[in-house]
């Protein structure tokens, strides 16, 4: 496997399970995902005013590129989630969004959740890139 995580025991076990500490990734093809929104492949605005539906697109779309790229979800080792106007009740229903997208097996990388005012139009919601590795 080209991928391994790590989560040291001087460190608190991560949050929900839902990332780990560091992910290594061994390879000779590093895959970028540019950030990726909640329109549809005709680029109509999926879920306009909804954190979950937006959030379930952009991980739907997320995983298109990834795989279209030859990777697969165990090959992800960074992700960030940008979400405009963050607050904690938004987190549970954003991660069960993007588990569905992932035919729920959350794809477990380093990862970064992070509260934003706006991203490139005012309607979007929610963002997500990340890369991968693959051998």
């Amino acid at each position: 496997m080209s991928v391994q995580r790590v989560n040291p025991d001087a460190l608190t076990p991560p949050v929900q399970g839902l990332y780990s500490h560091a992910v290594t990734g061994t390879g000779t093809r590093f895959i970028a995902i540019a950030g990726q929104i909640a329109l549809d492949k005709d680029g109509n605005l999926v879920g306009p005013g909804d954190h979950e539906a937006q959030a379930e697109q952009a991980f739907r779309n997320f995983r298109v590129a990834l795989e279209a790229a030859g990777a697969t979800p165990d090959d992800l080792i960074k992700n960030t989630i940008h979400v405009v106007g963050h607050r904690p009740e938004l987190i549970e229903p954003i991660f069960a969004a993007g588990s569905r997208a992932f035919d729920g097996k959350w794809p477990v990388s380093a990862s970064t959740f992070l509260g934003v005012q706006t991203l490139g139009m005012p309607e979007w919601l929610i963002e997500v890139d990340g890369f991968a590795v693959l051998p």
